[in-house]
């Protein structure tokens, strides 16, 4: 539930999954100087480098006050018991500063090849992530309540699954969406709950290889996760934007490029759909290497600079226009 702490997260962090091909010492550096430069938090995914937990100390440990945030943890990969007592840890190590981001897919064998083991629970995904939210909730303490307790957010896309991450949750962290996403997300979890969106970039002025980095990362995720697929179908991509690689539209649509004035422009339309909190993915060519001189780069345009926030008042058609102008529709 929505707490009146969104601002703790500032408008603009950092999203990556460079940090679990790292060395440990070059991550506690990296977030360090992430905390120095004044990004508001560092997001972090979840595949087989780095356990959600683990990534977290290191994260928090390395850092003084900037909020760190699970983008996501992988509810396959854990128990609710195993969470539950995780981030309570956290919490009571660093108050106020860990973002619990939960997702991922608990309804099929994906994960599970790979290790054998049954999946547990089965069923729709909002079904799914409501029982596991409400075992969570379950278990019981034998030690510190962490004051405050941790922040959970939803990795949503859907309307159902945005509508539970409003209900159940302090909010929602949508992946690889366009800004007409936000703009409809906002429409459907109210102007309370807390919208945390995650925006891939290229910063490179050269826009053919730019296009080239961003059209790479868009057709690996619309080849292989087919939530990702379906949702940019819902928003009204079809055929001629997927089938055969990307087009330019949807490219343009889920990834910005160039200089640090169109990556702030895309920024600012996400705040303007309604969006609290915007973590930049740095793609580069090579995304074993740790992006941090273009997050340097970036911060005095993104970070230094006060963005405007859109009025919490925003009428549903005027989200619906901003949306349709925003993608070129």
């Amino acid at each position: 539930m929505p707490d009146g702490t969104r601002s703790e997260l500032g408008q603009v962090g950092i999203w990556t999954f460079a940090y679990e091909g790292q060395p440990a010492g070059i991550v506690r550096e990296s977030a360090a100087e992430l905390e120095e430069l004044g990004y508001g938090a560092i997001w972090y995914g979840e595949s087989f480098g780095r356990d959600t937990v683990g990534q977290a100390w290191l994260l928090l440990s390395a850092t003084r006050h900037i909020s760190v945030a699970s983008g996501i943890a992988n509810i396959a990969f854990r128990d609710p018991i195993a969470t539950a007592t995780a981030a309570r840890t956290l919490g009571e190590a660093f108050p106020g500063r860990y973002v619990l981001g939960l997702g991922g897919h608990r309804v099929d064998d994906t994960v599970h090849q790979l290790d054998g083991y049954p999946v547990p629970v089965r069923g729709r995904a909002v079904t799914t992530m409501r029982t596991y939210l409400e075992a969570m909730d379950a278990v019981p303490a034998h030690g510190p309540i962490p004051d405050p307790a941790p922040r959970r957010v939803l990795a949503a896309l859907g309307p159902k699954m945005l509508a539970l991450a409003a209900e159940r949750t302090w909010g929602a962290h949508p992946y690889f969406v366009p800004v007409e996403h936000t703009a409809r997300a906002r429409q459907i979890m109210g102007p309370h709950a807390f919208l945390g969106v995650e925006q891939a970039v290229v910063l490179d002025t050269d826009l053919d290889r730019a296009r080239e980095v961003a059209t790479a990362h868009v057709a690996a995720y619309v080849s292989t996760a087919p939530h990702q697929e379906a949702n940019v179908r819902r928003l009204g991509f079809g055929d001629e934007d997927i089938v055969g690689g990307p087009s330019r539209r949807l490219v343009d649509a889920i990834v910005t490029y160039g200089d640090t004035d169109a990556i702030r422009r895309r920024v600012q339309q996400h705040l303007d759909a309604g969006a609290d909190h915007v973590c930049l993915q740095v793609l580069t060519a090579d995304p074993a290497v740790l992006p941090d001189r273009e997050w340097r780069e970036l911060a005095p345009a993104l970070v230094s600079r006060q963005l405007r926030k859109a009025a919490p008042h925003k009428t549903a058609r005027q989200m619906d226009h901003l949306s349709r102008r925003v993608v070129g529709r």
